[in-house]
C-alpha cells in the first residue's frame, strides 16, 4: 500500500513568541487573597481555590514549597497572554511547557520561577511548537510538534520515546502527576469547570466571565 506523502509546509512554522514582548509580571495586592487552579490529577475538571500569593519586591512570585506556581498562557504569535496561578504539579524547580493546549492552542507554560517560564516559551518557538522541560536556562527535553505545534512527522518509534524522555524529565523536577502534560493541555479550556486560564485572563467556568487574578 503506498502512503500518501501530505506537504505539511502551509502548517509549520506557526509558533513564533517574540519574547521581548512578553511580561509575567503581576503586582501583589497586599492582603487579597488570589484565585488558583486546583489541579485534580485524576480528572481534567479543575477546582477554584483562594489563596495569598508568595510575593517579592511587590511582584506575585511562584512558590514551589507551597506548590503554589505561575502559569502562564501566551497566543501563539505572541499577540498577548496572560498569567495565572495553579496547585497541584508539585514540581520544585524548572518549568514544564506545551503547544497542545485545548482548545486554542497556545502555548501554556507552568513553572517555578520567571526565568524558567520564558525559557519554556522560547524553547516551544525554537522547535515550532510541541512540549519541552526546562531547568535553569536548560532544556532537559523536547517534544517537537512542528506540524501547527501539534503533530511530528517523525517515526512512531521515535515520538513515543521522546514522549517517555519528556515524561521522565518532568518527574525529576518533581512532578507529581502521571501525566503532566496532559494535565497541563487541559488547563486552557474554558468550558470544564471550574478555573482555567486562556491568553485573554482567567475564566470562571461556572459564569462564564473573565475575573480578575485577586479576588477581592
Amino acid at each position: 500500500v503506498e502512503i500518501p506523502t501530505i506537504d505539511s509546509t502551509p502548517v509549520s512554522n506557526t509558533v513564533r513568541i517574540d519574547l521581548d514582548r512578553l511580561s509575567l509580571s503581576i503586582p501583589c495586592e497586599e492582603g487579597v487573597e488570589a484565585r488558583v487552579i486546583g489541579v485534580d490529577p485524576e480528572q481534567v475538571i479543575t477546582g477554584s481555590l483562594l489563596e495569598a500569593p508568595a510575593c517579592s519586591d511587590s511582584e506575585v512570585v511562584s512558590d514551589p514549597k507551597r506548590d503554589l506556581l505561575k502559569l502562564a498562557v501566551v497566543e501563539r504569535q505572541g499577540k498577548g497572554g496572560s498569567v495565572g496561578l495553579v496547585r497541584g504539579f508539585g514540581l520544585k524547580r524548572g518549568a514544564l511547557g506545551s503547544t497542545v493546549a485545548h482548545d486554542s492552542h497556545n502555548a501554556i507554560v507552568v513553572g517555578c520561577s520567571d526565568r524558567e517560564i520564558l525559557a519554556a516559551i522560547a524553547a516551544l518557538s525554537r522547535i515550532g511548537g510541541g512540549q519541552v522541560v526546562v531547568a535553569g536556562e536548560e532544556v532537559l527535553a523536547s517534544h517537537p510538534l512542528p506540524i501547527a505545534g501539534l503533530m511530528s512527522d517523525r517515526p512512531l518509534e521515535e515520538v513515543a520515546a521522546s514522549a517517555r524522555r519528556l515524561n521522565a524529565a518532568a518527574a525529576e523536577l518533581g512532578s507529581l502527576l502521571p501525566a503532566p502534560f496532559m494535565t497541563l493541555s487541559f488547563l486552557a479550556l474554558p468550558v470544564i469547570p471550574h478555573l482555567k486560564l486562556t491568553d485573554r485572563g482567567l475564566v470562571d467556568v461556572d459564569s462564564f466571565k473573565i475575573v480578575p487574578l485577586f479576588a477581592g
